[in-house]
């Protein structure tokens, strides 16, 4: 039998219905901030509340994950059994970077001035504590498409189907149930050769029609198309989802344009999958097609505790006295740097689509 799903309530608001705005900060702690990060986690929640309560239709939805390394600054105890550094892939010609990242702060909701106002007021409170490496502020385009032209998260699951593929169980991690695993890749699309393509060569490196949204049939899907390399099937038969929360960016001034890949998992090895399919192939050498026009040029694995974890936060590692149970030491990562030739940041990893709670 399935396990059963885990309550809606005492998640943050990751099974939360596409908005019209986003904003993805990621920020690195800086040394001797612990105590600014713990101390505000109790806040977070009434900070969602106060803007609710004075823009009823913001449409508010905070989610806050933490990094493998800041886990062990802040939190002493038992962590996450499957929380670790995002793992770097080097493909035949296509590259998935780890970049640095210890808080992501999701941010979406109905109005962008209210997505605003919570970051703000947290990183008013964090001051120096913290520094903002990443910043996205995504949108909704259209009827849920990316900036490639295809609908994003068709596949999605919905309803109990999200909460169980989005959130820890009780059985596999009871400490840590309602939590959620969420890689996050920025992508940069070169809009100018995607462009040149056909339609019909389009819907061959995605696998689904361009116009209504449609998969091809197995015998015309190339294997090395996105749906392809995206749908996998666990020993029994059942499909192993993820649930994604991509919208796309764009700057006209950098020429930046693309799509920023979150996807939240119950076990982060269905994402880094998926990651291995794209980067290395299924079968090996077999990469995603997409990313001959889309380049990664970050990504970061985060664990977003259940909602009551901030009302009583675990003790600090420094003021117990004890260590948290530590994790082999991730791969040396740089500072950001985005390739002078790529364009736009979208992955269309999989699909985005409006998942009921």
């Amino acid at each position: 039998m399935p396990e059963a799903v885990p309550d809606p309530a005492a998640a943050q608001p990751v099974v939360t219905p596409l908005t019209t705005a986003a904003l993805i900060l990621v920020a690195t702690i800086e040394p001797g901030g612990e105590s600014s990060v713990r101390e505000v986690l109790p806040d977070l929640a009434a900070f969602a509340r106060s803007i609710d309560f004075r823009v009823p239709d913001a449409g508010l939805a905070c989610v806050t994950g933490f990094g493998s390394d800041a886990w062990d600054r802040l939190f002493a105890g038992p962590r996450p059994a499957s929380l670790h550094p995002f793992q770097e892939l080097h493909g035949a010609r296509h590259h998935a970077p780890a970049t640095p990242g210890d808080l992501l702060l999701h941010v979406r909701g109905e109005r962008m001035d209210a997505c605003y106002e919570w970051a703000a007021r947290l990183l008013d409170r964090l001051g120096g504590a913290v520094t903002v490496v990443d910043e996205t502020q995504g949108f909704r385009y259209f009827d849920h498409r990316d900036l490639l032209g295809f609908v994003d998260g068709t596949e999605n699951p919905i309803g109990a189907g999200a909460r169980t593929a989005a959130l820890v169980g009780p059985a596999a991690d009871p400490a840590f149930a309602g939590g959620s695993y969420v890689v996050v890749q920025k992508y940069l699309h070169d809009l100018a050769s995607w462009n040149t393509l056909s339609t019909e060569e389009q819907e061959r490196v995605i696998g689904r029609t361009k116009q209504d949204d449609v998969e091809l049939p197995d015998d015309i899907k190339p294997p090395n198309s996105h749906v392809a390399l995206n749908t996998l099937t666990a020993p029994d038969g059942t499909a192993r989802e993820i649930l994604r929360a991509n919208m796309p960016f764009g700057s006209f001034e950098q020429g930046d344009f693309g799509t920023y890949f979150i996807g939240y998992a119950a076990d982060p090895d269905v994402t880094e999958q998926m990651l291995r399919n794209m980067f290395l192939g299924n079968p090996p050498g077999t990469y995603d097609r997409i990313l001959d026009f889309s380049t990664a040029v970050t990504g970061t694995l985060f664990y977003a505790p259940s909602a009551d974890f901030f009302d009583a936060p675990p003790p600090s590692p420094a003021l117990s006295g004890t260590e948290s149970l530590s994790q082999p030491a991730s791969a040396p990562v740089a500072r950001i740097t985005v390739p002078a030739d790529a364009r736009d940041g979208s992955l269309h990893i999989g699909s985005l689509q409006e998942s009921a709670q």
